[in-house]
């Protein structure tokens, strides 16, 4: 498998675990002492973790560290905005698409070649 393309599905593994462990708490364990969640959420990462740091090292042979950062950024906002419009029912707002065009940029700047 092409090198970059794993690099993106282990980091999309990943963000999908971050996003649960930082933030599925808030709908899951509200009424939990914060440590119950901390607890939980720490166990959750050790997956996040278990495709992150694969993803960087792979990554890390054909990007440099900003280029893996701003990825990860990216993949994270894509992430992210469906969750918490699906699973926390929050409002999607439109500073979603701004931060996204922001994120767009960001790429642009750090994976264009001089």
């Amino acid at each position: 498998m092409n090198v970059t393309l794993s690099t993106i599905l282990l980091l999309c593994g990943s963000n999908v675990f971050m996003t649960f462990a930082w933030y599925s708490h808030l709908k899951d364990l509200n009424n939990k002492p914060w440590f119950i969640a901390a607890l939980l959420s720490w166990g959750i990462a050790f997956f996040e973790y278990a495709l992150q740091v694969p993803a960087n090292r792979i990554g890390y042979s054909v990007m440099n560290v900003g280029q893996l950062k701003v990825l990860q950024e990216m993949i994270a906002l894509s992430v992210f905005v469906p969750f918490s419009v699906l699973y926390l029912k929050e409002q999607l707002k439109l500073d979603y698409l701004w931060a996204g065009f922001c994120l767009i940029g960001a790429a642009y700047f750090i994976f264009r070649t001089k």
